[in-house]
């Protein structure tokens, strides 16, 4: 990923490379990139078990910390928020939910790297 890219060029990309790493486990990808109000939620899939709300994250580097480590508390009451208006939209309120983590590392150079953190906040 070239630094001249804008973090939305970059957050679209890290989110295409999700996608495709899901789809290969055999999800199917419901949504992208949900927004309600101020809060967002990168991707809806469905795992053939579960509807997932996933949050993505992408460095480049890990010399400050693993792209997961980069979830904060903000972060997280707002993928909570979008989640909920989600399902209500869809009337599917009560329906069985989880919310991932997909960080991946894109060193130059190198192919990038998942770490895939299932029920990674509740």
């Amino acid at each position: 990923m070239s630094s001249n890219k804008s973090n939305r060029q970059k957050g679209s990309e890290a989110e295409e490379l999700a996608c495709a790493y899901l789809e290969s486990k055999g999800w199917t990808i419901l949504e992208r990139n949900y927004f309600f109000e101020h809060s967002e939620v990168d991707i809806v899939a469905y795992d053939q078990k579960v509807i997932v709300f996933v949050e993505v994250k992408m460095r480049s580097s890990a010399k400050f910390g693993q792209p997961i480590e980069f979830v904060d508390d903000i972060k997280v009451e707002h993928v909570y928020k979008a989640s909920e208006a989600w399902l209500y939209e869809r009337k599917m309120e009560g329906s069985p939910v989880r919310y991932d983590v997909v960080g991946i590392l894109q060193e130059k150079g190198a192919a990038p790297s998942f770490n895939h953190i299932e029920d990674a906040f509740r």
